[in-house]
C-alpha cells in the first residue's frame, strides 16, 4: 500500500531551507562607555541609599558618617589628602612594576630551564603560602619606614600572583604549533617570541588587572603598620583621633585611586592586546 505526499508536505522541507529559524542572539561585549555608564549609575544608587539609611536611622558618625560629611571632609582637606595619596599610589605604581617585571622573568626562566622550575617552584609556592602581610614586619625592619619598605611589600604580593598567570600562560599553547615551528628552523627563543609570549599575554594581562588593587591594599596596610605619610597613615592617625569621618574621606580617595589604576591598565590591555 503506498501514501503518496500532498503537494504541501513535499514542499515543506524546501520551505524550511528557503526559511531557516532564526539563529539565537548572543550578547557581546559591552562597549567601555556602557561598562562607565553603568558603573556611574551604580555609585549613584550606592550613594543615595548610603546617605538615606544614615538620616533615617540616625547612625552615629563613628557607625557610618553621611556621604555629604565624607565629600566634604574630602573637599576641605583636598592638599593633604591628594598629597598622601600622590606618596601610596606612587609606592603602589612602582612596587607593580617591578613585581610584574620580576613575575614574568621568572615565569620566563622556569619556562625555558625546566629543572630551574622544578627546584625553584616549591620554594615559591612555599614562600607565598605564608600571607604577605605577615613580612611586614621583616621588610620594615629591613628596609625602613619609608617608601622602600611599601615598595618591596608591593613587589612581593604581586610577582607571585603575575608569575603564575605568566606560567600559566607560557605553558598553554598548542605543542603542534610548537613542531611546525621547529620544522621551519625555529628555535626555543624564536617559539618564546613568536608563540608564547603572544599566547600568554591574555593571562598576563588579567593577572596584572588582579594586582593593581591587591598593590593598593598592600601598599595601605604597610602604610598603616609604620610610614611617614600616604593615605595607610592617614586613615591610622584619624583612628587615634577618633575622626572616623576622616578615615572614610581616606577611604574614598584610596578607592577612587585603585579605579583609576585599574582603569588605565585595562585601558592599556585593551590597545596593546587588540586580538582579543
Amino acid at each position: 500500500m503506498s501514501i503518496s505526499k500532498t503537494p504541501a508536505a513535499a514542499d515543506a522541507p524546501a520551505a524550511r531551507k528557503k526559511n531557516p529559524a532564526p539563529a539565537p542572539q548572543i550578547d557581546g561585549p559591552q562597549s567601555p562607555q556602557a561598562a562607565v555608564g553603568w558603573a556611574i549609575l551604580g555609585a549613584v544608587l550606592l550613594i543615595a541609599l548610603w546617605e538615606g539609611s544614615v538620616r533615617l536611622l540616625s547612625l552615629p558618625a563613628y557607625i557610618l558618617p553621611k556621604v555629604s560629611d565624607i565629600l566634604i571632609a574630602v573637599f576641605t582637606q583636598r592638599a593633604q589628602l591628594f598629597e598622601a595619596a600622590q606618596m601610596t599610589v606612587m609606592e603602589a605604581i612602582s612596587g607593580f612594576a617591578l613585581g610584574s617585571l620580576a613575575g614574568v622573568s621568572l615565569a620566563v626562566i622556569m619556562t625555558m630551564i625546566p629543572a630551574v622550575r622544578r627546584v625553584m617552584l616549591p620554594a615559591a609556592i612555599a614562600i607565598n603560602s605564608v600571607p604577605v602581610v605577615a613580612y611586614a614586619p621583616l621588610v620594615l625592619l629591613w628596609f625602613g619606614i619609608g617608601p622602600q619598605s611599601k615598595i618591596v611589600m608591593v613587589t612581593l604580593a604581586v610577582g607571585f600572583t603575575i608569575f603564575l598567570s605568566a606560567l600559566a600562560g607560557l605553558g598553554q599553547i598548542d605543542q603542534r604549533a610548537v613542531a611546525l615551528m621547529r620544522s621551519f628552523g625555529g628555535n626555543r627563543f624564536s617559539i618564546l617570541w613568536r608563540l608564547r609570549i603572544p599566547a600568554a599575554l591574555p593571562l598576563i594581562a588579567a593577572g596584572m588587572r588582579v594586582s593593581t588593587v591587591r598593590s593598593m591594599i598592600v601598599a595601605i596596610v604597610t602604610e598603616m603598620l609604620g610610614a611617614t605619610g600616604g593615605l595607610g597613615w592617614t586613615i591610622f592617625q584619624a583612628v587615634l583621633q577618633i575622626d572616623f569621618v576622616q578615615v572614610w574621606s581616606a577611604i574614598f580617595v584610596a578607592s577612587a585611586a585603585s579605579m583609576i589604576f585599574f582603569g588605565a591598565v585595562g585601558y592599556a590591555e585593551r590597545k596593546i592586546i587588540y586580538w582579543k
